[in-house]
This record gives C-alpha cells, structure tokens and sequence, in this order.
C-alpha cells in the first residue's frame, strides 16, 4: 500500500531519484569503510590490552572480513527478496551494535565475537550500495557515480580513524567505542531517510526471471573470462591491501609512534587514497585498465619499500603518495565490473566480485602474522610489495577481453572503432 503511495502523484524526478539513491549509498559506504579501517587503529590497542600475539591479531582483523566475505553473495540474493534499503539499514544497525558491544569485551574470544557480528551487518553495504548506484545511472554516467561511491567509502576511511584517534586522546577506547558505535545509529536513520521510497521495493519474481534487455558487448564465455581475471586481480590486491594495513601501525609503532601519530598517519595514507580512488577512476578511463594497474601496484610496491627504513617524520611524507597507489587500483577495477557483466546480473555479480576480494583480504592478515611473528614485520612487509606486483601480468591477460570503453584511447583507435569481439 505504502509502496504504492510512493509511486503516485509525488513521485520525484529519474534524476533526483539517482541523486538520492548514490547519498543513501554513499553514506552507508563512509559509516562501514570507516568502521572497517577504524579496526587497524584499535588492533594495536588491543594487542596491549589483552597480550595478543601478530598471529592472533591477524586472526581478529579476518574473523570481521571473513564472515563480511562469506556473506556477500547471500546478502545479494536476500537484496532482491526483502529489499535493498531496508536490508542496508539493518546491517548499519547490526554494525553499531558490534562496535558498541566491542566496548565492553574482556579478551580475544569476546572480541572475536563481537568482530563476527560486525562482519554479518557490513556483508550487506558492498554488494548492495554497488547494484543500487549502477542501477540508478546508466552508460557512462554508471562508471563515473561508481567511483564516486568508492571515493566516498575512503572519505570513512581518512574520518574514522582521526575522529578516533582524537577521541582516544581525551577518553579510554572503551568509551571511544561507545561514541562511534551511536554514529552508526545515526548513520542507519539518514540512510532510511534518504533512500528513495522504490528502492525498498523486493523484487518480484517476474523481474527476477525477465531477460536482460542489453547484453555485455563480449560474448558470453569471453566476457566469464574476463570477470574471472578481474576478480583475481581484485583479490590480490585486497589481500596486499590487508595485510599492509593491519600491520602499518605495528611497523610505525616501531619507530616510536603515538597511537594519535598512527591514527595521523592513517588518515594521511586515506587522503591519498581518496585521491587515488577518484583520479583512477577518471585515469582508467582514459589510458585503459593496464596501464591504470601498472602504474598504481608499482607505486605500491616501491611506497612499501621505502617505508621499512624511512624515520617517523619521512614516513608521514609518504603515507599520502602510497595511499594513492594502495587504494587507487580498486577504482579502476570496480568500475569495469558493469562492463563485463550484463545488468540483470550486476547485483550478483557485484557479491560474488565482493566475496572475492573481501575473502583474500580476510586470509592474508593471519598468514602476514605467522610470518611477522617469525621474522618480523619489515620482512612480512616487503613479500606483500612483491605479491602486489603480481596483478600486472594478469591485467595483461586481461587486456584483449575487454571492450573498448575499458581500454586506452588509444588501444580503442587500434580496434579501428570495434573490438572485434
């Protein structure tokens, strides 16, 4: 009934509609990045507190990204029965209660817990957030509000940490904790309100069987190829991503680093990457997904490197440089996504994309953590820079099965105005 209301008479205009949708989505993408990354800052504390080893560490930062991964897909699927919005809310919901909850933990099993919790209400924000924005904005103008809903999840990611770190500064982490779990009420309310009134709509089962009007501009088979390739660069990224961070501020912590100095030089390596977000996405476009891949995974490679001996003051210098290298390549790669991928399929493609990358970046901190508990964490540290590197030579694969659009202009004028798939 209510539903229907929403159609009539009032129903704003296609354009305000997208508008709205990508606020909506937008803000859920800052509170969950921002909760995500906010865990880097807190393992450190943590490890003092309660006498954690790396491994254990590890094993904490993969128990929210695991279980975050392994619901990608189902958290696509329940999307299309009970509805996006309202399913975004309530993992907002669920996620603050985790970060409330983790307050009041005594130890590694009680955090575990909470750090499971967290990740079932942030399973819901990738997959859904992604499918509403690309299906709110059409042909190009798709790619462009994509980037700018991963450009928004980094403005999370350079908040959360300063705020927390401020507040750290004048009140105990449990406390701290308490205030930015009721930021993420807060931040469920605003979703709700935003949200266009058809984007609670379920699905109906008509829809969900309706054959895509516009199929992917590459065969069947070759466009499969192609998405398989793109999820495993996607995946070792993520995973080189997640290792680094997890372990960034122990590295800095080494070098003698207050937790308002790392909480500083995190919100540094995210400005950097928000940058990087935005002026990938727009590179990706113009000089393909190659060379977007090659330049952005050997700036991070170098930036990991030079990092281990450089001082405190050196290190802040970077941070801003690496970030754009760390974070810019997910930028290019989510928006080529819709590109290999026909629209009817996006939302599931979407979560098993998610599901991926999310898994690897949940597998590599315990495995950085055996190997920095064993050899330290400047040697776990470089095997990351050379395992970024490896995505180069699958986006040469890759390469030859994507469409023009995805390419350089100048591979585009190669294919003398056809890709020939």
């Amino acid at each position: 009934m209510t539903s229907n209301k929403a159609h009539a008479g009032t129903r704003p205009s296609a354009p305000v509609e997208a508008r709205r949708t990508l606020a909506a989505a937008g803000s859920a993408h800052i509170l969950h990045d921002g909760y995500t990354d906010l865990l880097y800052l807190l393992l450190p504390i943590w490890q003092a507190e309660f006498g954690l080893g790396y491994a254990e560490v590890g094993l904490l930062r993969s128990s929210y990204t695991g279980v975050m991964a392994a619901l990608q897909i189902p958290a696509a699927l329940l999307a299309e029965r009970c509805g996006p919005v309202l399913l975004l809310v309530a993992g907002t919901l669920v996620s603050a209660l985790a970060f409330l909850l983790a307050g009041a933990s005594l130890g590694l099993v009680s955090l575990l817990l909470v750090l499971i919790l967290g990740g079932i209400g942030a399973s819901v924000q990738h997959p859904i957030g992604s499918s509403l924005v690309s299906a709110a904005f059409t042909g190009a103008r798709s790619r462009t509000a994509l980037g700018v809903y991963n450009f928004t999840g980094d403005l999370g990611k350079m908040a959360m940490p300063l705020s927390a770190a401020l507040l750290l500064s004048t009140m105990p982490w449990r406390s701290a904790l308490l205030v930015l779990g009721g930021l993420g009420i807060a931040c469920a309310v605003l979703v709700l309100a935003l949200a266009p009134a058809q984007g609670n709509a379920p699905r109906r089962d008509g829809e969900a069987a309706a054959p895509p009007k516009a199929a992917s501009s590459a065969p069947e088979a070759h466009s499969r190829q192609g998405f398989l390739l793109l999820m495993a660069i996607a995946m070792i990224d993520s995973a080189g991503r997640s290792g680094f961070l997890t372990f960034l501020p122990f590295l800095l912590k080494a070098k003698e680093a207050s937790i308002a100095s790392i909480g500083s030089a995190l919100s540094l390596l995210f400005v950097g990457g928000a940058a990087g977000k935005l002026v990938c996405g727009y590179l990706g476009a113009r000089v393909g997904l190659f060379n977007t891949v090659l330049l952005t995974e050997s700036l991070t490679a170098i930036g990991i490197i030079a990092l281990i001996p450089l001082p405190m003051a050196g290190a802040f210098l970077l941070m801003p440089l690496l970030g754009i290298g760390l974070n810019g390549t997910s930028s290019a790669l989510y928006g080529t996504v819709p590109e290999l991928v026909a629209p009817a399929r996006r939302t599931r493609a979407f979560g098993i994309f998610y599901t991926g990358a999310i898994a690897a970046s949940a597998a590599m901190p315990p495995l950085i953590g055996l190997i920095g508990d064993g050899f330290g964490v400047a040697t776990a540290m470089l095997l990351i820079a050379v395992a970024v590197l490896s995505t180069v030579p699958l986006a040469a694969l890759l390469l030859p099965m994507l469409p023009t659009s995805g390419r350089s202009a100048l591979d585009a004028r190669g294919d003398g105005g056809g890709s020939g798939h």
